[in-house]
């Protein structure tokens, strides 16, 4: 739900400049610029607190945290797992400390970490798996030195597949957890 609060206001005005029904800017409506250091800056005026929020992390992309090194890393917003496994791979050691390297530098940062999995087993048994592989993520970016209070895992289990084939190559690519940035998303240009 957070994420769809979380577009809305952007998707409106630009809906309305579109067609035309916004001929002028109302004080409402989000004033995203972009300063120098790369952060963004945003005119709130007449926002609710909720709606001034969101726009502020619509425009808060942070470059801080971001070197020539992990921003490659910081890019790859998945990480896989085998069969059955709530393990990390070495693989996915680099990225994840890109992240927490990120998430440390910018504690406005925050991050949903959606755990899934492929299409076999009950629903119950996939949930709980990808809670586990949610957790799992969790707990390295924690002891890695990121706030608690900057994480959230949620499991979609099998409810979410991004490969809806049935074979070994699609059930791969659904075992995974996707670090969602909600705020202050890093800024990789």
């Amino acid at each position: 739900m957070k994420t769809l609060k979380f577009l809305a206001l952007p998707l409106l005005a630009t809906a309305l400049v579109m067609t035309g029904c916004a001929s002028r800017k109302p004080a409402n409506v989000i004033d995203a610029t972009q300063n120098p250091n790369g952060a963004g800056t945003v005119n709130t005026q007449g926002l609710s607190e909720d709606a001034a929020l969101n726009a502020q992390n619509l425009a808060g992309a942070s470059s801080k945290g971001v070197t020539a090194e992990n921003k490659a890393f910081l890019a790859k917003r998945v990480v896989h797992f085998d069969y059955d496994s709530s393990d990390l791979t070495a693989q996915d050691y680099q990225t994840l400390q890109a992240h927490a390297q990120f998430l440390m530098a910018n504690a406005n940062s925050r991050v949903a970490l959606t755990g899934h999995t492929d299409e076999r087993g009950t629903r119950e048994y996939n949930m709980a798996l990808g809670e586990r592989r949610a957790k799992a993520v969790e707990s390295f970016l924690v002891t890695t030195g990121v706030s608690a209070n900057q994480l959230e895992a949620v499991s979609y289990g099998k409810e979410m597949p991004i490969n809806s084939a049935n074979n070994e190559g699609a059930w791969k690519e659904n075992r995974r957890v996707e670090i969602n940035y909600e705020a202050v998303p890093p800024l990789l240009k």
